[in-house]
């Protein structure tokens, strides 16, 4: 029987952690509002957080430290406009992937976290913002690693966040009933679709908000701390 010495451990850990952050965040989403009956709002999104957060720090930190694992199935980083067109898209994906919650004073839980019901800013271009930013840093990510541990990571990523797109849908329609079926019409789940069938229009003037001023500024610091980042994850020794 043949070895195949390049299906490292590595896309299996990822894998399973993948699945576990998948569960509980997904989980803890679907089961919010019968928690906030027992505990609370803000108790509630402070439990979220210490959950989700140090799995997706494991995520990230796993996921830098075994970014060249399996086969190199190719190698563009030396390719012509290649590295620009990487962190392109992946401001891009930031965009799309960090203004759909507005309040930062709920998201901490210092206020009151709701859940709201809009159409506007970048909702009018897709209704699941998150979903189009992964996808796009998964594209991104993959176009320059082009490892089998980063198509496996990208797959696990992209495949969680189309059931979350499932599972968000779901949740709006059970809370808002006719009120995100109106909501569902004028908008689209693939980005620019409903502007482009004229059930949307686009409103430059709703991104002038201090939101995305702030994720313009995060993408900034990024692309500063970047190596910094890395090397920090690397001598996690995972």
């Amino acid at each position: 029987m043949t070895h195949i010495t390049w299906l490292t451990p590595s896309h299996f850990t990822m894998l399973g952690l993948l699945l576990g952050f998948a569960i509980a965040h997904s989980g803890l989403a679907a089961l919010r509002p019968r928690g906030e009956k027992l505990i609370g709002a803000r108790a509630y999104r402070i439990l979220f957080a210490l959950v989700s957060l140090p799995l997706a720090a494991s995520l990230i930190i796993y996921f830098i430290s075994h970014r060249y694992d399996g086969l190199r199935l190719w190698n563009l980083q030396g390719a012509p406009g290649m590295q620009t067109t990487v962190w392109v898209l992946s401001a891009i994906s930031f965009l799309f992937l960090y203004p759909a919650t507005f309040n930062l004073l709920e998201v901490a839980a210092i206020q009151k976290p709701q859940i709201y019901l809009y159409e506007t800013g970048i909702i009018r271009i897709t209704r699941h913002p998150q979903m189009v930013g992964q996808v796009i840093w998964c594209i991104a990510h993959t176009l320059w690693l082009g490892t089998t541990f980063t198509v496996v990571t990208s797959v696990g990523l992209i495949l969680h966040h189309l059931f979350a797109v499932w599972h968000g849908d779901r949740r709006w329609r059970s809370r808002y009933g006719e009120a995100f079926a109106v909501v569902k019409s004028r908008t689209s789940i693939i980005p620019f679709l409903a502007i482009i069938q004229g059930r949307q229009s686009l409103k430059l003037e709703e991104f002038m908000r201090p939101a995305y001023l702030g994720v313009t500024l995060f993408v900034l610091l990024f692309w500063w701390s970047h190596p910094t980042l890395v090397q920090a994850a690397q001598a996690a020794g995972w």
